[in-house]
């Protein structure tokens, strides 16, 4: 008999799905906000689906825990899903993703906004990541998962970067520049004035600009966003979505979206679900 792992198919029964790290249930989407999301959806994402699309999205979190975000991407998700681009299910448990057979059921997996997955102490994670995505699935990476495999230099080259502080804490405004302006990931907000309030990580090794294709980056022109202190890396390259395609699959990674305001609003959540879409295969990146 085929083995089943359970997956959580439904927002309702969020109340229910805690974290490792403190137990805390995820807060409940009030009924406005999840109205304003379903209109900025509404009832079509950018690309028509090549095929039938099956997305995962795992939200384990070891470390600190972006409730908020966690809670309001799971809602953007499952309202995405009511467009017919794909279906999703919704884990938090290590066996969804360390059951290859489970795992390979998909055409993407969004790690939203996990932290410290320890792969020493799941041994088949990292290789099923990598070999998801080797043959030609994909990965899409929201805000905390770069802060990550610090134990698997594997998992943490297929995000693409690693958690090294945040300057740019989640109180303050920042300014952003698209360093692909015509990439169409970026088409909505290359329409918006390129200020948003979020926490913007910086990157470590394995971040390798040369081996990623960055999409936005933080605009250090911007006096506010120049003067914050504890910025590590001589190069000011504060890359903060990009995307890159290893072996046969495809990567999108985005620090936006610590919390709730990256999906209450057009620019960012568009950007998140093209990203998504981009990571499927459907949304195609010359």
């Amino acid at each position: 008999m085929k083995r089943m792992i359970p997956v959580l198919a439904s927002i309702l029964v969020l109340p229910m799905m805690a974290f490792a790290q403190d137990a805390k249930p995820l807060p409940i989407v009030p009924a406005q906000d999840a109205a304003v999301m379903a209109k900025l959806i509404g009832d079509k994402l950018t690309a028509a689906p090549k095929k039938a699309r099956k997305v995962l999205v795992f939200s384990r979190c070891e470390g600190f825990v972006h409730g908020d975000a966690i809670g309001y991407a799971i809602k953007a998700f499952e309202l995405a899903a009511k467009t017919g681009a794909f279906t999703v299910d919704f884990a938090t448990e290590y066996a969804a993703l360390t059951d290859k057979e489970n795992l390979f059921n998909y055409d993407a997996l969004v790690l939203n906004n996990t932290t410290h997955l320890k792969a020493k102490d799941n041994p088949t994670l990292v290789p099923n990541l990598v070999e998801f995505v080797d043959s030609g699935k994909g990965l899409c990476c929201i805000h905390a998962a770069a802060d990550n495999f610090y134990d698997s230099p594997e998992g943490a080259a297929l995000v693409g970067g690693l958690f090294d502080g945040h300057p740019w804490g989640g109180g303050g405004t920042w300014a952003f520049k698209l360093d692909e302006p015509d990439n169409p990931l970026n088409r909505t907000l290359k329409a918006s004035n390129l200020k948003f309030g979020d926490e913007i990580y910086q990157q470590k090794a394995p971040y390798d600009r040369s081996k990623l294709r960055v999409l936005v980056s933080l605009d250090l022109s911007d006096e506010n966003t120049a003067k914050q202190n504890g910025q590590k890396r001589e190069d000011k390259d504060f890359a903060v979505s990009w995307i890159h395609t290893p072996g046969k699959g495809r990567v999108f990674y985005t620090s936006f979206a610590h919390d709730k305001r990256s999906f209450m609003e057009p620019a960012r959540l568009w950007h998140i679900l093209d990203g998504l879409q981009y990571s499927l295969g459907d949304l195609e990146v010359k």
